[in-house]
């Protein structure tokens, strides 16, 4: 049995639950055990850099300490979550013999904190990587019970997950095909269109509302035109932008798009046989239900 130590994040603990209970149902299934972190912080979505590396870097080693207190991997559900934490990982790994005065710093820190130190003994890995990698492909293939077929899916990677990180063990981060592959071992065919490997435009929807939704829209629009029947994302901020503002996404594009945008534990857990209200697939902004119609459901 597989085992990792959870890190849900906060959009999947508020905005995006359907995420956390599509995880957890999914896990269920494959038989993966997860460890959920309670003590753990948002990782800063890559905003305490702003402020301060270090406090970046001291908030995430305390998650990763919290994940090797428990001699596990931390599993999280969020590229962005990957993507972060991940990145603090890789500089913290190297800092041990390049400036071991700085992780010094961070674990005195953690110690007033009543934390264990920061010790690089442990892995950041996304769900898509721990089923690719850990759980295998062939492995899933022999628990789907319900063949996606006829169903046309557009990946949507999105930046986090392919380029935070120097080292990418799983995927080409320019040219990725896990998310592709996982769609073909569920029996549904990946469709390949421009921008599944750029930023959805959420960082920018605060303070630059009207283009972070034209940068949605464009990636929408193309998955479209590429004769997609939904987009699937691994990112729950991915998510936000692409589905619960498509419409104020389709008033600034002009034109109605209509496009489901599952998150990838779903996907991967309807082909288990798993119930779709169970997944939460009727929480969507965008129905999902042209997607359930397509598999008879």
């Amino acid at each position: 049995m597989l085992k990792y130590a959870y890190f849900p994040g906060c959009v999947a603990q508020g905005a995006c639950r359907e995420l956390y209970d599509s995880t957890a149902a999914l896990t269920q299934a494959l038989d993966i055990e997860l460890i959920e972190l309670k003590r753990a912080a948002c990782c800063g979505s890559g905003t305490f850099k702003e402020e301060s590396a270090l406090l970046e870097d001291t908030v995430n080693a305390r998650n990763i300490a919290l994940a090797e207190e428990l001699n596990l991997p931390l599993l999280t559900h969020c590229s962005t979550c990957q993507g972060v934490i991940g990145r603090v990982d890789e500089r913290l790994k190297a800092a041990q013999s390049d400036r071991p005065e700085y992780v010094e710093q961070i674990n005195g820190l953690l110690s007033q904190d009543h934390c264990s130190p920061y010790q690089g003994a442990t892995e950041v890995k996304h769900l898509l990587w721990a089923i690719v990698g850990d759980y295998g492909l062939e492995a899933l293939q022999q628990r789907v019970t319900r063949k996606l077929s006829g169903l046309k899916c557009a990946a949507f990677y999105g930046c986090y997950i392919l380029r935070a990180q120097s080292h990418l063990p799983y995927d080409d981060p320019h040219n990725p095909q896990s998310m592709e592959n996982v769609f073909r071992t569920v029996g549904a065919t990946p469709i390949e269109y421009g921008g599944r490997t750029q930023c959805c435009g959420w960082p920018l929807s605060s303070y630059a509302t009207e283009q972070s939704f034209q940068m949605a829209g464009t990636h929408l629009q193309a998955a479209l035109d590429a004769g997609a029947d939904c987009m699937v994302t691994p990112c729950p901020l991915c998510h936000l932008n692409l589905d619960s503002r498509q419409p104020d996404v389709e008033t600034v594009m002009g034109r109605k798009l209509g496009l489901p945008v599952l998150h990838l534990p779903q996907l991967i857990a309807l082909a288990l046989g798993i119930d779709p209200k169970v997944l939460g697939l009727d929480r969507h902004m965008v129905s999902t239900r042209p997607v359930l119609a397509k598999l008879g459901l």
